[in-house]
């Protein structure tokens, strides 16, 4: 059964419009609430956010809304995705809330679950929560009235739990690192980390205004971070998005190193170490370079459907413990329950650390094959990818590759955008056909 309201993670949009409303979030939080407040006791939820401005707003609103349902509420103020991931299972909480649109930009919010594993919320649940949304809202009883306190030390145990993620005989000594949070919710956490395992850190993005976060930084605009790397001399840059669940590295020539390139260096760092368990998971936008090197390295590799719930999914099928995505999404289940971009850092670093290699020869075993990729944006929610006009463009393409690359476009699970992407041997082939099959798409809008 397909659902209203929630998307592939969770529920996001344009501040003020549709479900991204003051008033949608107080009945969320309501819904919430007489979902989790059965069992025995009173039941607590966890909130944080990131630094967007319109955060505090929903916050209040859900905050209300639990309260009403006879939930008790943890404020957790501005936090990285994962860390609330990991309050709410060490806390023994019956839920985790994120207000966060992630990597979009401030005009965007959204709201994130985390159950009491701190895993993301089986189907079921989230079709209750929405049953309960289009049912008139009520109110406990006063003596029943849920209460809200601040949860005073959130940083510091997210701090050494990421700390507690790194091997306890390397140090970071002696190396110089750049991190960029983003202006977003790693801004006081992510250099602390770095800092506390013994490196000499450089921080940029941190002094968020609520207008700021992911604005020509961090993780989806790292030219910023290329250039200091290389102005300092640094042995590598860190990258993280708005909330702290991706990222992406810059090594010490000023070259980006991507989610592929890192899911394969903490791949073979794991399998020297022989602490790998299974294969690995990618997506289908995971760049064919990765399976090959993999291939190489004897070690099986699958392709999940985009999006970090699908790469969840399949390293559950397979009881396998890594994966992730280009983006920088990257799962390590041995370390934790999602994905951490502080957690998946201290594992690159650590393979460099052991293996005593900067962070460009590590890469340097995976050749990644020329892809290009275009987002077409939409006005609407359209049927894009069923116009047989695309179709035959697609075809047409597929046609002039003949076996040497590959071609997919599917709708993006966060933003109003078709992501047309294309992949092959010859990088000025791959450009100009993928933007020939942009154009088609495009030319569906008009």
């Amino acid at each position: 059964m397909s659902k209203k309201y929630f998307g592939t993670d969770g529920i996001r949009g344009t501040v003020g419009k549709d479900e991204i409303t003051p008033a949608f979030m107080l009945k969320l939080g309501w819904a919430a609430g007489k979902v989790f407040a059965t069992g025995e006791g009173k039941q607590k939820i966890l909130i944080g956010k990131d630094t967007r401005i319109s955060g505090y707003m929903f916050e209040s609103a859900l905050e209300a809304g639990l309260s009403a349902a006879g939930v008790d509420v943890l404020l957790l103020g501005p936090m990285p995705t994962p860390a609330i991931a990991y309050l709410t299972r060490t806390f023994r909480a019956c839920a985790g809330i994120v207000i966060s649109a992630s990597h979009n930009p401030y005009q965007d919010n959204g709201i994130k679950f985390f159950s009491t594993e701190g895993k993301k919320l089986p189907d079921e649940i989230e079709h209750e929560i929405e049953r309960y949304l289009d049912e008139p809202m009520d109110t406990v009883p006063s003596n029943l009235i849920g209460k809200t306190r601040k949860l005073e030390d959130a940083r510091g145990r997210y701090i050494e739990f990421c700390k507690g993620t790194f091997p306890r005989h390397l140090s970071l000594h002696g190396m110089r690192i750049v991190v960029d949070c983003a202006h977003g919710a790693t801004y006081s956490m992510g250099p602390a980390v770095f800092e506390e395992l013994g490196a000499e850190v450089i921080s940029m993005g941190v002094q968020p205004d609520g207008l700021n976060i992911n604005l020509n930084c961090g993780s989806t605009h790292p030219e910023a971070l290329q250039k200091r790397v290389l102005e300092l001399r640094a042995d590598i840059g860190i990258a993280f998005d708005g909330d702290g669940d991706r990222l992406v590295m810059v090594d010490h020539e000023g070259n980006v190193v991507d989610g592929d390139e890192l899911l394969y260096i903490i791949a073979r760092g794991k399998q020297q170490a022989g602490d790998l368990k299974g294969g690995v998971v990618g997506t289908l936008m995971s760049n064919y370079g990765l399976e090959l090197a993999l291939k190489q390295l004897g070690i099986d590799f699958a392709r999940a459907k985009v999006g970090d719930r699908y790469v969840m999914e399949m390293l559950a099928e397979r009881n396998w413990l890594l994966g992730g995505e280009s983006s920088g999404h990257i799962v390590c289940l041995d370390k934790t329950t999602t994905g951490d971009g502080i957690v998946s850092a201290l594992q690159v670093l650590a393979v460099m650390v052991a293996l005593e290699m900067p962070l460009a020869a590590l890469k340097s075993g995976m050749e990644k094959m020329p892809q290009k990729m275009i987002n077409v944006r939409l006005p609407d929610k359209r049927d894009v990818m069923g116009n047989a006009s695309v179709q035959s463009a697609v075809r047409e393409v597929e046609s002039r590759l003949a076996g040497r690359g590959r071609v997919l476009l599917r709708p993006s699970g966060t933003e109003p955008l078709i992501r047309v992407m294309v992949e092959g041997n010859d990088p000025d082939e791959v450009a100009l056909l993928c933007r020939q099959l942009a154009r088609a798409v495009e030319e569906t809008l008009v």
